[in-house]
């Protein structure tokens, strides 16, 4: 978690610029706020490192990739193409808005895979919601040919990939919006928090309202403004942007430090066998938030993870068996339990969701472990830990029986 590694006086300060004027509302309120603007200040900073025209900062990251759909025109009935590998946001704003997730193939990259993409695509699809997982980015080239060629809207979770890019363009600034978050979790961290980015201003527009319960913003009389489109309430607090102003400048520096601790860890772990890791659409472009080592196969993964528990290795996700990041522990989405009805529930899923033909990613998720990385390790730590990981490999790669 890099971002909590750092908190001190600078969030503190922004956090006080708040408490002092007593506007913790995002909107209006002009004449007590002494031109404080901390959502704005948030936007902001977010776009110098993301180079997009328009951002929108909002509550957190799940109702940041909401808006990015419903802002791109996501809606009932519109299939979807979704990993199976991502945090269970993704799939439930595709189904809260009334969008029918379609499940296709990732690769060693942890994404989508263009072929995966490619033969999900029915007559009825009419958006890909590609997800940056762990940090890292997909193979944005080949994935944008088959976007063009099928004429799709691209939508962009991003939330573990802030400060990740792929040749030169960062992720979420390749499709019709993008969405970051800002969670606990993440590279900054605002409490809670996320990041709504797009280069097309109508797409913007339409965002601030959809966020802000159909608010034009137009004017400094609140309760008369105009309300071109239904909207709901995904607004942010001054409180949680100041938290993310603060962060979000130390992302440089997070980058930089991260890059150097997981580069010691590929160097001492490329030479223990069984050890190799996830590929990046372009290896410049990583955020490095995660190691992410790849066993042979999953049975030696498991026995890794055995070996790990054992010896006190922390700091570790087996998405394999994690509850919220991968499909074969999703079981309310695969038998569609809800609190009230949904559009799918009416219209019918795409798929069966209980029996994906999914073999490519079960092999690349069931060889998967991640370590989160931390901008405040030392040399020594570093080194002790990629010690620890390859002992408990050698250990898992030993045959059951000897």
């Amino acid at each position: 978690m890099p971002g909590t590694e750092l908190f001190g006086a600078e969030e503190r300060k922004e956090i006080e610029d708040v408490l002092s004027t007593g506007i913790m509302f995002r909107f209006n309120h002009e004449a007590q706020r002494n031109n404080i603007w901390k959502a704005k200040d948030f936007e902001e900073e977010a776009k110098k490192i993301t180079k997009a025209k328009y951002a929108l900062a909002v509550s957190n990251g799940s109702a940041a990739i909401m808006a990015a759909l419903a802002a791109s025109g996501i809606g009932a009935g519109d299939e979807v193409i979704c990993p199976p590998f991502t945090y269970i946001a993704t799939v439930e704003a595709v189904l809260m808005l009334g969008a029918l997730p379609v499940f296709a193939e990732i690769d060693e990259t942890l994404c989508l895979s263009a072929s995966g993409i490619k033969n999900a695509i029915t007559p009825k699809t009419k958006a890909v919601c590609l997800v940056h997982m762990c940090g890292g980015n997909a193979n944005m080239d080949e994935i944008m040919t088959v976007i063009n060629e099928n004429k799709l809207i691209l939508v962009e979770d991003a939330g573990q990939a802030f400060a990740a890019s792929y040749k030169g363009v960062a992720t979420g600034c390749f499709g019709k919006a993008g969405a970051y978050s800002f969670d606990f979790f993440k590279i900054a961290t605002a409490g809670e928090g996320g990041i709504l980015v797009t280069n097309d201003e109508s797409t913007f527009k339409l965002a601030d309202s959809y966020c802000d319960h159909g608010h034009d913003h137009v004017g400094n009389n609140r309760g008369m403004e105009n309300h071109p489109i239904i909207g709901f309430n995904y607004r942010i607090s001054e409180l949680h942007a100041a938290v993310g102003v603060a962060q979000t400048r130390k992302v440089p520096f997070i980058r930089t430090e991260n890059l150097k601790h997981k580069k010691t860890l590929q160097n001492h772990l490329s030479k223990t066998e069984g050890i190799s890791f996830s590929k990046l659409g372009d290896d410049n472009g990583d955020s490095g938030t995660f190691l992410n080592i790849f066993l042979p196969n999953t049975e030696i993964a498991k026995r890794t993870v055995d070996e790990f528990n054992k010896a006190g290795v922390s700091g570790f996700n087996y998405w394999y068996t994690n509850m919220y990041h991968f499909i074969n522990q999703w079981d309310h989405i695969k038998n569609l339990k809800t609190a009230s009805k949904l559009a799918i529930q009416v219209l019918g899923a795409p798929q069966d969701y209980n029996n994906l033909n999914i073999p490519k990613s079960q092999e690349v998720v069931g060889k998967l472990i991640s370590f989160g990385i931390r901008c405040t390790w030392t040399e020594e730590q570093t080194k002790e830990l990629a010690e620890k990981i390859s002992a408990c490999v050698v250990k898992a790669m030993q045959p059951v029986n000897a």
